[in-house]
């Protein structure tokens, strides 16, 4: 019992000491885990989000395909986003918007039955928006 208590305890420290956001969101897409890297990144905190919709941090404009993308991974249990990253918009507390890349992890609960779904994401907006002026400025180069 004592190795499994001191992995419990070295898993919370990772996910505790994580630059990137690491949450997990239960089948209705509450949140239920927040890590301070997900609190830097958002800025929200947990206390702030436990309980809440994800809605929080995905802009409106892309609700409704998040929602249909949610509803097909817990009708199949299967995403291809548990190997391939994800990169999207979110919202941080202030209304401002980020780029992120993320995966997900589906997980089940001893019946097999899917209790909801982790994400370990990712704020990558300082290098989208570099190669969003390498590519305005190749563009221009080119006399496009």
């Amino acid at each position: 019992m004592e190795s499994t208590s001191r992995e419990e305890r070295l898993a919370a420290r990772i996910v505790e000491g994580a630059a990137d956001a690491i949450l997990f969101a239960d089948r209705e897409g509450k949140v239920r885990l927040w890590n301070p890297g997900a609190e830097r990144i958002f800025g929200w905190t947990e206390e702030e989000v436990r309980g809440r919709s994800l809605d929080l941090v995905v802009p409106e404009k892309q609700r409704a395909r998040h929602w249909t993308g949610w509803d097909r991974v817990l009708e199949t249990g299967t995403t291809r986003y548990s190997t391939e990253t994800l990169a999207v918009p979110a919202l941080r507390k202030d209304g401002s918007t980020l780029s992120v890349e993320f995966t997900i992890q589906v997980l089940r609960g001893p019946d097999g039955a899917i209790e909801g779904f982790a994400a370990i994401l990712r704020d990558v907006t300082e290098r989208f928006r570099r190669e969003k002026e390498l590519r305005a400025r190749l563009r221009e180069l080119e006399g496009k």
